[in-house]
């Protein structure tokens, strides 16, 4: 078997087995746990590169909680210790303005001493505690877009309404395990019938979402909700990193009519685009995945042009 990127994660079949998150402590408005809402005692780090704290920070900025909850980006090139922060500059991000840390996983160890797994973003950290409060994209998000609406300037925006919900947690649950989390599996496979699996997997996903885009306008139903921006990440990214890096090379998203231009509206809703960092993205996957690309070079395409009109009314 060949060496693996991710050796914890990789399962003997070959295949990548995703972590599970380790904090996973809520903020709630209700006082129902020990995390209460509150303007400047929460901070957010994440990586413009990583998808899962793309979706973050995307939800930050259409709430409009900037003022709220500070934010800051890591490196996009990760080492043997994780994630690192920068030095104030757009290449390598911000530095750490709470601690002056080196690396984020100095926040895992204040957190849990006993720590080891590997360290994600996004992370959402408590400065009054001085710990992590959660490191589970799906549950920041839902804490961002509901628990914050006292100090955001958008709190009217529900991308979770109670009449979708149901719908949003079906879409949800097929779109990770057969689009979002299975982009990896292909990628970070170390056998060939591993990545095969993963790979069929990966475009049927993308052919259900074809078909579903040609009956509504958003997938679950005629709003724009999480299920969206959870999905959004993962499109954003698929023909500059993934159809090369990862392999998921039969169809590009240009390929698909609905879903590019579905693709490109959600780019172009007033304040998303400025969260896409491509440089960031690409240099983070070619440069860091050393075992999927030893050479580090960085690839200067595809071109692609997000401000076309997409047509969807």
């Amino acid at each position: 078997m060949a060496t693996a990127q991710f050796g914890r994660e990789t399962g003997s079949d070959g295949s990548w087995k995703r972590q599970q998150s380790a904090f996973r402590d809520g903020v709630r408005a209700d006082g129902s746990t020990g995390f209460a809402p509150a303007a400047g005692r929460y901070h957010l780090y994440v990586c413009a590169a990583c998808p899962w704290a793309h979706r973050a920070i995307i939800v930050r900025k259409l709430k409009g909680l900037e003022d709220a909850i500070a934010m800051t980006v890591v490196d996009p090139l990760r080492d043997e210790h994780g994630w690192r922060f920068g030095h104030d500059d757009a290449e390598t991000g911000d530095r750490d303005p709470l601690h002056g840390w080196t690396y984020l996983a100095e926040a895992y160890q204040a957190s849990d001493p006993t720590f080891e797994g590997r360290v994600t973003v996004p992370t959402l950290w408590d400065t009054q505690t001085g710990r992590i409060v959660n490191n589970e994209s799906s549950d920041v998000i839902r804490i961002l877009g509901s628990e914050f609406d006292e100090f955001a300037t958008n709190p009217e925006l529900d991308l979770y309404p109670a009449d979708l919900r149901a719908e949003i947690d079906a879409v949800n649950e097929w779109v990770y395990a057969d689009i979002n989390n299975v982009v990896y599996r292909c990628g970070f496979a170390v056998t060939q019938e591993a990545y095969d699996d993963a790979f069929d997997r990966l475009f049927a996903g993308l052919d259900r979402v074809e078909e579903l885009l040609g009956t509504q306008r958003y997938l679950a139903g005629d709003r724009i909700t999480e299920a969206d921006w959870r999905l959004f990440t993962t499109l954003v990214r698929f023909d500059a990193v993934y159809v090369g890096h990862f392999k998921c090379n039969l169809r590009r998203i240009v390929d698909y009519p609905n879903t590019w231009a579905y693709a490109r509206e959600l780019f172009q809703v007033p304040g998303v685009a400025e969260t896409v960092n491509f440089d960031h993205i690409k240099r983070h996957y070619y440069v860091t995945h050393d075992q999927i690309n030893p050479t580090g070079i960085v690839p200067k395409g595809p071109a692609m042009d997000w401000s076309t009109p997409h047509g969807r009314g």
